[in-house]
């Protein structure tokens, strides 16, 4: 990179800083860190037997 092109990456970077952003991007390991441990239709189908294992229960309750 020429001089031109580090000073104004080194004024944005100061810029963020200063206006309390984080100046920097995520990490990947970061980015990994926040994401949920399983995925989204893995939680609906386990909602989904939950849910309609006791919508079951209770109409079998109810009508039998």
């Amino acid at each position: 990179p020429t001089e031109f092109e580090r000073r104004q990456k080194n004024a944005k970077f100061a810029n963020a800083a200063r206006t309390g952003k984080k100046p920097t991007n995520p990490s990947h390991q970061e980015l990994l860190s926040k994401r949920s441990p399983i995925s989204l239709w893995a939680l609906g189908i386990v909602i989904f037997v939950v849910i309609g294992g006791v919508i079951f229960e209770l109409l079998r309750l109810i009508f039998v």
